[in-house]
């Protein structure tokens, strides 16, 4: 594939625009005594985050389910949302990458394993989602990457090639998942060091 024919610029949200940090939001929501690995995971890798991520089930269904199955107390889970939300401050520089791509006429997009309610928060709270020309998320469609299908659903929601398309993740798995669709890959690091890739790929901006 030729660089230089790069038309459109896939972000991923999580760990790229804004952080996201499990371990912090368990140490926030149960204290430094209790927050550990095994927690998070118990949590993050349960079948109740994954139905949240694909849209099967609300906020509100997730609370009663980690209710039952983690023996969380009505605050417990208050905390615990409150504290997904409020977490995820933007990564630096960025929504400034972000604007820049966009401005030297790039079309930017994003591509997010995402929950509806933190979606809303997001869109709330920080300037960034209109900047997208389209997004796809994990709770419209429910898929998750690095399922074939959510690449797919992407490039045919948004009318793109993928040999056009450059896809932006902190996984190294999302990665390798957008590379055997086609896509152009990069696994960000930090603002500059993604910067340097795409540059490297033959964008200019």
């Amino acid at each position: 594939m030729s660089s230089g024919n790069i038309k459109n610029v896939v972000f991923d949200i999580g760990n790229v625009i804004v952080r996201w940090a499990p371990l912090e939001i368990v140490r926030l929501t149960f204290g430094e005594a209790a927050a550990s690995e095994q927690l998070a995971k118990s949590i993050f890798q349960s079948d109740t985050w994954m139905a949240l991520n694909k849209g099967a089930i609300s906020e509100s269904e997730a609370k009663v389910q980690y209710q039952q199955a983690l023996d969380w107390s009505d605050l417990e889970c208050e905390r615990f949302f409150y504290y997904v939300k409020q977490t995820q401050i933007l990564v630096f520089g960025s929504v400034e990458l972000l604007k820049r791509v966009k401005s030297a006429g790039y079309k930017v997009y994003a591509l997010t394993d995402n929950v509806h309610e933190i979606v809303a928060h997001l869109k709330s709270q920080y300037s960034f989602w209109p900047l997208f020309d389209g997004a796809t998320v994990s709770a419209d469609l429910g898929l998750l990457k690095p399922q074939p299908e959510i690449y797919q659903s992407l490039l045919s929601q948004h009318k793109l090639q993928a040999s056009e398309t450059v896809f932006i993740d902190d996984m190294p798995y999302n990665v390798a998942g957008a590379k055997e669709q086609g896509i152009s890959a990069i696994q960000f690091e930090n603002s500059q060091q993604c910067e340097a890739e795409l540059k490297a790929l033959g964008l200019s901006f």
